[in-house]
């Protein structure tokens, strides 16, 4: 009988069964190999002679040096984390029974010498089984194989034959160690344990806009992050030239989340703060919640409207052009007729102003044709820069300065009352009004509020330019004005809405998502909502639901999946003791593996700052990177949003809800606050709980 020679998926097996792990750490040195040779490929790339001139040359360079960025091979990042091995071959008939093939999935997509892909990047179609695959739905998987690493180095692996009838489902331990791993550093990726519901909401498609309602610990921020990087590798081409961003929050909030993207190898996704996209004046004053929330209303969109067209006047004299030895009349009443058709077609105030002198050009060139003359283009562009035109043009349609204009409707009651009738009532516009009106632009007190007035003010005269795709993060928090804002940086491509109703903690805050996609310029965008939670202990979220009846009735509890119920306790103590105390709980935390945030209200802060120096605690800014040696950050309450620690210890939740303007919105401050440990929460008190923290 002639002997069997195996073929590759009977080798792997082979080497599984004799010594499978160690299969695995061949597979991954060799992994790491051919990405080095990827990375000196790149490296060695001559371009001098390829390049047509300078500026193709700088391009191409850019491009080259990009890709050698992108493949950086990071030692403490696993390079694949799961293995699939398909029962057919994908994408072939299964009646023709062509043999399975395996895959390794990792962050990005690996080649050897010949060309053959070693690691499958995650965002391929192939991929998508290791996410969604099941007892229940197989996806046509005989094995899927999910890999443990300590430092970077492959420590074990847990195998999932899901067609295998004797086999139970079961809960992956290797899935629950990574999503309870403690936390040091900025926020990682999440694309080993991308659970089916999130990604579904990673993969959909780039034509329309997603909402995403998540719970705390839902995984709503890096579902968003990871769905850009779906899409940059589904559609690089079309979102190469629109462009992407991300919107946080603050630039904490940003500073946590910047090495999410670039660990997937996206090096070119911008960040910004809504703060910074309207960032046309200096912001050095503040305005107090009453005035921010009706600057905030998406009426003064329409007082806004009617300001910037109050500027355009009805001429009321003709336009005489002298060419030559001839003079051409444009009367005032076809001037009349030209303005009153460009305010009709709605188009923006400043494209108009461009306009009109074409319009009246042509209206000469009528006349010239009647006359016998064969007037061209030439003379049409000719006609329309000629001082009379200009003249006219000045005085009928004169430009705009958005930031004067907003200063004037903020200064001048009259010129508010007129544009703001039946809009804002009386006691609104008193409210808005400067008590103290500044003499200029550059010496007004700016508010955030006030910049994105003028930001609206900058579209109504020149279009806001629009990316491909935008994702808005805390989005719950934002005003119908600046969702107004976000939605010009996307008015022609899609966005990746994420937030909660229940963490709204400005007293503009969201109602309704059905309301905000509207105001963003999405209406009918679909609502998807997560309420299992991965990170989040099921103590800690149980307890924090208490305030979800008081803050967001509408809301469903989340829940937990974690099999550890975490370290939760409330420690009650005497007034003149809660520093002690606080530090106590702070120590007690430390003795513990990760990160910890303390987190208070903004009075609490000093006196907690002084005794954590009298402690010998040094301790950390919001955002700023935690190491083995440092990681205990003390947290202003404003600030917690969107951040985790393993241990949060929570200082005096009386003090945090009295610090906000009302009492809603302290309780929505608290259920943000009590949210943000992964591992384990203290409640340090000397003033009685909130009761609806009771029961």
């Amino acid at each position: 009988m002639p002997s069997h020679v195996p073929d590759q998926k009977e080798k792997h097996d082979q080497d599984d069964h004799a010594d499978p792990l160690a299969r695995e750490r061949a597979h991954l040195a060799a992994s790491r190999a051919a990405l080095r040779a990827m990375r000196e490929d790149a490296e060695s790339l001559n371009i001098k002679d390829v390049a047509a001139n300078w500026v193709n040359a700088q391009i191409l360079q850019g491009e080259v040096e990009a890709r050698i960025k992108a493949l950086a091979d990071l030692s403490h990042t696993p390079l694949f984390f799961g293995r699939l091995d398909y029962l057919h071959a994908p994408g072939v008939d299964l009646a023709e029974g062509a043999e399975g093939e395996d895959f390794y999935i990792g962050r990005r997509h690996v080649h050897d010498a010949d060309g053959d892909p070693m690691v499958i990047d995650w965002r391929a179609p192939v991929s998508q089984p290791f996410y969604r695959a099941s007892k229940k739905d197989p996806m046509d998987l005989r094995l899927r194989r999910r890999f443990g690493y300590t430092g970077g180095e492959l420590t074990a692996y847990e195998d999932e034959h899901l067609t295998d009838p004797a086999e139970a489902e079961h809960a992956s331990k290797l899935l629950q160690t990574e999503i309870e791993r403690p936390r040091v550093g900025p926020m990682r990726d999440i694309v080993a344990t991308i659970q089916p519901e999130q990604d579904e909401i990673v993969r959909a498609g780039i034509g329309g806009t997603v909402c995403v309602q998540g719970a705390p610990g839902t995984g709503k921020t890096a579902v968003g992050l990871h769905r850009v990087a779906y899409l940059l590798y589904a559609h690089r081409e079309k979102l190469a030239r629109t462009g992407t961003l991300v919107i946080g929050p603050n630039k904490s909030f940003l500073h946590y989340i910047e090495q999410v993207l670039p660990a997937l190898g996206e090096l070119e996704v911008k960040q910004a703060t809504v703060d910074d996209l309207v960032a046309h004046v200096e912001v050095r004053g503040t305005d107090d919640a009453a005035a921010a929330t009706i600057k905030g209303d998406a009426r003064l969109a329409e007082v806004l409207r009617r300001a910037v067209r109050s500027h355009v006047t009805m001429p009321t004299e003709a336009c005489v052009v002298v060419r030559g030895s001839r003079r051409w009349r444009v009367p005032a009443y076809e001037l009349e007729e030209i303005v009153q058709q460009l305010l009709d077609r709605g188009i923006r105030y400043g494209a108009a102003r461009d306009a009109l002198p074409q319009r009246i050009a042509h209206a000469v060139l009528v006349q010239m044709e009647r006359a016998g003359e064969a007037p061209d283009d030439r003379v049409q562009d000719a006609v329309a820069r000629n001082a009379a035109v200009k003249a006219t043009v000045k005085a009928v349609w004169p430009p705009v300065d958005p930031a004067k204009l907003v200063l004037r409707l903020l200064s001048d009651a009259d010129f508010l009352a007129e544009h703001a009738d039946g809009v804002l009532t009386d006691e609104e516009q008193k409210t808005i009004l400067w008590t103290r009106p500044p003499r200029s632009v550059r010496s007004a007190k700016w508010s955030a509020a006030d910049a994105v007035l003028i930001d609206e003010a900058h579209d109504l005269v020149e279009r806001t330019h629009s990316l491909g795709h935008v994702v808005l993060d805390e989005a719950q928090d934002l005003s119908p004005m600046q969702y107004r804002a976000v939605g010009r940086r996307c008015s022609t491509g899609s966005a990746t809405v994420l937030g909660d109703i229940a963490q709204g903690t400005t007293p503009w805050s969201t109602d309704t998502w059905e309301e905000a996609l509207a105001h963003l310029g999405k209406p009918g965008a679909a609502v998807e909502e997560l309420t299992q939670g991965f990170r989040v202990p099921r103590e800690v979220i149980a307890y924090a639901s208490r305030l979800l009846p008081a803050i967001a009735p509408d809301l469903s509890e989340a829940t937990s999946i974690r099999e550890s119920p975490g370290d939760f306790e409330i420690r009650p103590t005497a007034v003149d003791a809660l520093d002690d105390a606080v530090i106590t709980a702070c120590r007690d935390a430390l003795a513990k593996e990760g990160s910890i945030g303390l987190i208070a209200a903004e009075p609490r802060l000093p006196a907690l700052r002084e005794a954590l120096a009298a402690a010998g605690l040094a301790t950390l800014g919001p955002g700023e990177e935690t190491s083995a040696d440092a990681r205990l950050t003390l947290v202003p309450a404003t600030l917690a949003k969107g951040l985790e620690y393993d241990y949060v210890v929570l200082d005096e939740p009386a003090a945090l809800v009295d610090a906000e303007p009302d009492h809603r919105t302290g309780l929505r401050r608290l259920y943000v606050c009590l949210t943000r440990a992964v591992s384990g929460l203290t409640v340090v008190h000397a003033a009685p709980l909130p009761e609806e923290l009771a029961g």
